[in-house]
């Protein structure tokens, strides 16, 4: 929570509310009237790019939300203006998105692993006729792409400590570009095997030129990557199946690109080529429109 840009504020009730500075104000909201932020940036984005009125919406959430969570998102939607047709989970969209529902006849065991900016969830679903009946869930809600960025954003402080002797600690503005590299260079680690750092004036006049290979990254990260294992574990367990019975591996999530993520789970299934064909960080839009077609049972 130290690095998030914003102060999470007990309200009433021992609500959580979130409390920013915004054109020299004070300003708190609830998460349903943040999340309808986002919801409305969406209908907008929508109505602009289909030239007409958007009133209808399907929403996914994780598999894990219990009733009153559920409840919260609709509201949201609401807030925003929007019908909310149904609230579906996450992972059962995902494999409709694939078309997994329609693969052959019988029973299909599926896993999702969904891994993004600030969550990571793991389920089992299994499939049979058009019916979706989630198994097992796991995962971890304080864990994705977030927590690799402040791994490299970590390393790049020391680094400039070490080479300045400035704490770029004690500026939040520096520390937010420094955020927004690291962030680009992860990325670009997905597809290549190095990534420069360049920020002019980051600090009291310096500024930083640097670099980092995918290998220095993953050593950084070496322990939260292997961590995303242990859900898929778990879940397994709970849902009572041995690995050799998934005919399925989704991957969901911007965070899912990462290609020392990828090995290690098609490692642990020994060698299973992934479901990777939708991209990660358009996937949940597809979802939805997949969701919002389909009849339910």
């Amino acid at each position: 929570m130290k690095h998030w840009p914003f102060k999470v504020i007990s309200a009433e009730g021992s609500k959580p509310k979130v409390q920013v500075e915004y054109k020299g104000e004070t300003k708190v909201f609830t998460p349903e009237e943040i999340s309808s932020m986002v919801l409305t940036k969406m209908k907008d984005t929508a109505e602009a790019f289909l030239g007409s009125t958007v009133k209808d919406a399907v929403i996914t959430v994780p598999a894990y939300f219990n009733d009153s969570q559920r409840q919260a998102t609709k509201d949201a939607g609401a807030i925003s203006g929007l019908n909310v047709l149904r609230i579906i989970n996450e992972p059962t969209a995902a494999a409709i998105a694939y078309g997994l529902d329609k693969k052959g006849q019988g029973e299909r065991n599926v896993l999702i692993f969904d891994l993004g900016g600030g969550t990571f969830d793991v389920s089992i679903l299994t499939i049979e006729d058009g019916i979706f009946e989630v198994k097992s869930t796991a995962g971890d809600t304080h864990l994705g792409g977030e927590d690799f960025d402040n791994r490299m954003v970590n390393h790049f402080v020391a680094e400039f400590k070490r080479k300045h002797k400035k704490d770029l600690n004690t500026n939040p503005r520096a520390l937010r570009r420094l955020r927004t590299a690291c962030e680009r260079a992860k990325r670009t680690l997905s597809s290549s095997s190095q990534a420069s750092i360049e920020i002019d004036s980051l600090f009291e006049g310096i500024d930083f030129y640097t670099n980092i290979t995918r290998a220095r990254f993953e050593e950084l990260c070496a322990d939260l990557f292997r961590s995303t294992m242990d859900p898929v574990e778990k879940s397994l367990r709970d849902a009572k199946m041995d690995k050799s019975q998934i005919h399925d591996i989704v991957l969901v999530g911007g965070s899912t690109r990462i290609p020392k993520v990828q090995k290690l789970l098609s490692d642990l299934f020994s060698g299973k080529e992934l479901n990777k064909s939708i991209n990660p960080d358009r996937g949940r839009r597809l979802r939805c429109c997949c969701a919002s077609c389909y009849p339910f049972r």
